[in-house]
């Protein structure tokens, strides 16, 4: 499948976040958060427009490449010319949390089956795990509606993420918030180890939990814990793991 590059066509700002946004793809699909074409990975870019980058609907996530992605605007209205259809129905939870969280550089969703399956119980995220208490300290809830189509549940979507960073969609899946798209992938990294984590331990004995007093100021925690550094401590060596995996997210 040829794709012609959009190097030489976008700003250099641009193909650096289709870059990153190519190899957030290629990673969810490497841990094996992907479900075949069914979730999205979006990306604001910079300026004042209001337009996004999403994935070409009908490629697998390991296929996307940087010059694969399609710009879009707040209504997932193509705004380049592209050979591949976009889908406007799975940008509406995209679209109405970019709308009001101008610190969403980028929203990624996943329909994994851990992550499913804590979203089914009624407990939610239990703090059980060193990993559970940084997702609690910035987590929210929405209640399942049906598959996500109409934009008449966008301000309960919006109010149920309120400032948080991770969201459990009831039922669904996982989503999660990043200034940035090594930030957004960081955060999906720590609340699928989470689900992960609790599935396997409610298989054996009786669970411990963490003390709700160390809940507290898990922000500057984890700024400690990535020398300040946040995903960008992480991300370099998750991008020479893709390079020595298959480069071609780049092109």
């Amino acid at each position: 499948m040829h794709i012609a590059s959009m190097k030489e066509v976008v700003s250099a700002e641009e193909w650096q976040l289709r870059c990153d946004l190519a190899a957030c793809y290629r990673l969810v699909a490497a841990y094996g958060w992907s479900d075949l074409v069914f979730t999205h990975v979006s990306a604001r870019i910079p300026g004042p427009e209001h337009h996004f980058l999403i994935n070409p609907y009908g490629l697998m996530f390991d296929e996307i490449t940087a010059s694969s992605l399609v710009k879009v605007d707040q209504h997932c209205n193509k705004l380049s010319e592209s050979p591949f259809p976009v889908n406007p129905a799975g940008f509406v939870i995209h679209s109405a949390i970019h709308a009001v969280r101008d610190d969403a550089g980028c929203v990624l969703h996943t329909h994994s089956r851990a992550g499913v399956a804590v979203s089914a119980q009624k407990c939610g995220v239990l703090p059980i795990s060193q990993q559970s208490t940084f997702v609690l300290s910035s987590l929210g809830y929405h209640d399942y509606e049906g598959v996500a189509l109409r934009d008449d549940e966008k301000p309960r979507l919006q109010a149920d993420l309120g400032t948080a960073n991770y969201l459990m969609l009831r039922n669904h899946g996982l989503l999660t918030v990043g200034r940035t798209i090594p930030d957004a992938f960081l955060h999906m990294y720590t609340f699928e180890n989470t689900c992960h984590i609790q599935i396997d331990a409610q298989a054996g004995g009786e669970l411990v939990q963490v003390n709700p007093a160390i809940l507290q100021g898990l922000s500057q925690v984890m700024k400690t814990a990535t020398a300040g550094m946040g995903a960008n401590l992480a991300w370099p060596a998750l991008l020479r793991k893709l390079d020595r995996m298959d480069p071609s997210y780049k092109t």
